[in-house]
């Protein structure tokens, strides 16, 4: 959860930028992607799979 106390004097457009760097960093933006449409179990260790072979390709060279 990202909470967020306006600073004295700070402008609407900092607060809101200051927000956007908070759910960035928590990860939120990234979760609320993935779960847009719902994926099914398959797909996702087929995913996870493609990622891991990628990754030791990448590795091996």
């Amino acid at each position: 959860m990202v909470k967020l106390r306006l600073r004295e004097n700070e402008r609407i457009q900092d607060a809101v930028k200051r927000f956007r760097k908070l759910v960035e960093h928590a990860g939120i933006k990234k979760e609320m992607r993935r779960r847009e449409y719902y994926e099914k179990p398959s797909d996702t260790a087929r995913r996870a799979r493609r990622r891991a072979q990628r990754r030791a390709r990448i590795a091996q060279k």
